[in-house]
C-alpha cells in the first residue's frame, strides 16, 4: 500500500506500508528512494509491518521549502508514525538514512525499539569529505549531475558485483539521475553540516545493529567496528563481496540480519 500525507512541515510525504505486526521502518540512502528496498520488502513483510519512506525531496516526497537539515528530515519519520498511530518501531537507515535514523533516535528515543545502521556512520564529515561534497555541489550547479552520477554510483558497489551485475549498477545510475538537482544539493549540504552522533549510540536504551560491507569506503573499518561496539547490546555483521549496497549486493544476508535483529528487539 502506498500512502501520501501532508502537514504544515511537509507538503507531501510518501511511503509504502506492507505486512502486519510489529513495525520495521526503512530509510533509504542518497541518491535513492524507498524503492531501493523493493527487492527485500516482501520477505521482511512476512514478519513485520514494513514502512519505507521516500525521504522528503526523493521519490514522491516533496523537498521542504526551508533549508534542509538531517534533524528536520527525522521529523518526517515521526510524522508518519503519528499518522499511523505507531508508538514504537525498529528503525533501519541506509547511508544518509542512517544519519536520519540517528537524528530521530536522539530526538525521539522513546519511539525507537531498535536502531540499525546499514552502511552508515555516526561520525560527522571531516574536512576532506566536506570539500568533496562542496565540489559535488559545484558540479551539479554547473549542469554536470548526470555525468557525476555515472561516476559516483558505481563506486557504491564492490568490484565483484560490478563485474558480474553491471545491468543492476546501470539501473541504479539511471535512478540516481532522476533525483532533482535541488534535492541533491540540499542533501549534500545537510550531510555536510550534520553533527557527530556517536553519543547517541552510547546512550541507546535499545539494541543496535551495524551492517558493514567488507569493501566499505564511507569510513575506515576500525572506526565502524568501534561504533558497532558502543551500544550496550550490539549486533555487527560484515559482508564479503559487498561495499555500500547490501540490499542489492547481498540481499539474502541483509534480509536475514534485519529479520533476526528486529525479532530480537521486540522480544527483549
Amino acid at each position: 500500500m502506498n500512502v501520501t500525507i501532508s502537514t504544515s512541515d511537509f507538503s507531501q510525504i510518501a511511503y509504502s506500508k506492507n505486512g502486519t505486526g510489529k513495525v520495521l521502518f526503512l530509510l533509504h540512502g542518497f541518491p535513492e528512494s524507498a524503492s531501493l528496498w523493493g527487492g527485500i520488502i516482501p520477505a521482511l513483510a512476512k514478519h513485520f509491518t514494513v514502512i519505507a519512506m521516500d525521504t522528503p525531496g526523493s521519490g514522491d516526497s516533496h523537498l521542504p521549502s526551508t533549508p534542509v537539515s538531517i534533524p528536520q528530515l527525522a521529523i518526517a519519520i515521526k510524522t508518519i508514525l503519528d499518522h499511523e498511530g505507531i508508538t514504537e518501531a525498529v528503525i533501519a537507515g541506509h547511508s544518509m538514512g542512517g544519519y536520519i535514523a540517528l537524528a530521530f533516535a536522539e530526538k525521539y528515543p522513546s519511539y525507537v525499539k531498535g536502531l540499525s545502521l546499514v552502511h552508515s556512520t555516526a561520525t560527522a564529515d571531516d574536512d576532506e569529505r566536506k570539500q568533496k561534497r562542496l565540489r559535488a555541489i559545484e558540479i551539479i550547479k554547473k549542469g554536470g549531475k548526470d555525468a557525476f552520477m555515472r561516476e559516483v554510483i558505481p563506486s557504491y558497489f564492490s568490484s565483484h558485483f560490478k563485474a558480474t551485475e553491471g545491468a543492476i549498477v546501470s539501473h541504479q545510475v539511471q535512478r540516481g539521475i532522476q533525483l532533482s538537482d535541488e534535492s541533491m544539493i540540499a542533501y549534500y549540504e545537510a550531510m555536510m553540516h550534520r553533527s557527530d552522533t556517536r553519543t547517541v549510540i552510547k546512550g541507546l536504551n535499545c539494541p543496535f545493529q551495524m551492517i558493514i560491507g567488507k569493501e566499505e569506503t564511507i569510513a575506515p573499518m576500525p572506526l565502524l567496528l568501534e561504533q558497532g561496539a558502543m551500544a550496550a547490546i550490539s549486533f555487527v555483521s560484515i559482508y564479503a563481496d559487498c561495499l555500500h549496497m547490501s540490499m542489492l549486493e547481498q540481499p539474502d544476508l541483509l534480509t536475514n540480519d534485519l529479520i533476526n535483529f528486529t525479532l530480537y528487539c521486540y522480544q527483549s
